[in-house]
């Protein structure tokens, strides 16, 4: 896709400065869309655990980030919404500084689930944590913990 492409909804899911764990963590969207999503982090002194590297709820939020905004994008259009069930995040390098970078793209998106895989690398590329996070799609009309997904409150 090229820059610009109005299928890609990073530049103003940044913009809009999307509350909770993302803005908290400054998880930045580099594409978004219902095929992929890329995102980067640089490390800071929050995001490490007690022997100075990047805690695993870390990588395990990146993975289920990138995978609910992709998935999100791709059940928006028919005005459904989705909610995680499981994320299965697998730790295979230690980080202590730099930059972050993920991907997550889909593996099945049915009517009713989806399944979506991440990757996170270093700065030199390596692989760092992989995980796949299977979402539960939901109707126009569902209600979650007492209101509808995206309502304020």
């Amino acid at each position: 896709m090229a820059e610009g492409d109005p299928e890609d909804f990073a530049a103003a899911l940044n913009a809009a400065g999307i509350d909770g764990w993302i803005n908290a963590m400054g998880l930045r969207l580099i594409r978004a869309t219902g095929d992929e999503v890329e995102g980067e982090l640089d490390i800071r002194p929050q995001h490490r655990q007690a022997y100075g590297v990047v805690h695993g709820g870390v990588h395990a939020g990146i993975v289920e980030t990138l995978a609910s905004i992709g998935a999100a994008l791709h059940a928006l259009p028919e005005g459904r919404s989705v909610v995680g069930l499981e994320n299965h995040t697998s730790f295979l390098r230690a980080v202590r500084s730099g930059r972050l970078r993920a991907t997550a793209r889909p593996l099945d998106r049915g009517r009713r689930t989806q399944v979506w895989e991440a990757s996170v690398h270093d700065e030199e590329g390596r692989l760092c944590a992989t995980g796949r996070v299977r979402l539960l799609v939901l109707e126009p009309d569902a209600v979650l913990a007492g209101q509808r997904p995206g309502a304020p409150g």
